[in-house]
């Protein structure tokens, strides 16, 4: 569940939005309201339950083929996502929606690679909330591996230490540290 041309999307588990209001998140790091949603590039970082803690790490430009091998395996293809076996039955059975919005009302955010794209304006889906399906089954079908742990911070310490390209969403969720 990517995005078309022209489009951004917004995950949620409410299938009944029919407006996206600018809003403050209660996470939020920036005073700003906004209206999330995310690229094609970062769909797959929302192919989870809302609250689930996930650890993802990929390869970029000047990952060194030693973090690479290390890190993703032989094999491994470009990018992997973790979450803990705490998780794993929300990911079996959450029921995930997407909202396609006009791109054209959004602009980057974060740099210096944008990790999402914000709207300061309401905004209108362009169509009803889309059952996004089996989260597994979408993960295999991008190639990317999808692993189960005990715990998230070896791996994502291990991960914000190479030269992989990296992202943490609701780690605050995740087990304590062993």
């Amino acid at each position: 569940m990517r995005p078309e041309e022209g489009h951004v999307l917004h995950f949620s588990e409410d299938p009944t939005i029919r407006r996206f209001v600018p809003h403050v998140a209660a996470t939020a790091q920036q005073p700003e309201p906004y209206v999330w949603a995310v690229d094609a590039a970062r769909a797959p970082d929302y192919w989870f339950p809302r609250a689930c803690p996930r650890a993802m790490a990929w390869v970029t430009g000047t990952t060194s083929r030693a973090d690479r091998e290390r890190i993703l395996g032989p094999g491994g293809g470009e990018r992997v996502h973790a979450i803990e076996y705490g998780w794993l039955e929300a990911m079996r059975t959450v029921r995930l929606f997407a909202y396609r919005l006009p791109a054209d009302r959004f602009h980057p955010f974060g740099g210096p690679v944008p990790h999402a794209v914000v709207a300061t304006e309401p905004v209108e889906p362009l169509g009803p909330a889309e059952p996004v399906g089996d989260l597994f089954a979408l993960h295999e079908a991008a190639g990317i591996q999808l692993r189960v742990l005990p715990n998230l911070w070896p791996l994502w310490d291990t991960v914000i230490a190479s030269t992989l390209g990296f992202s943490g969403i609701r780690l605050r969720n995740a087990r304590p540290r062993p």
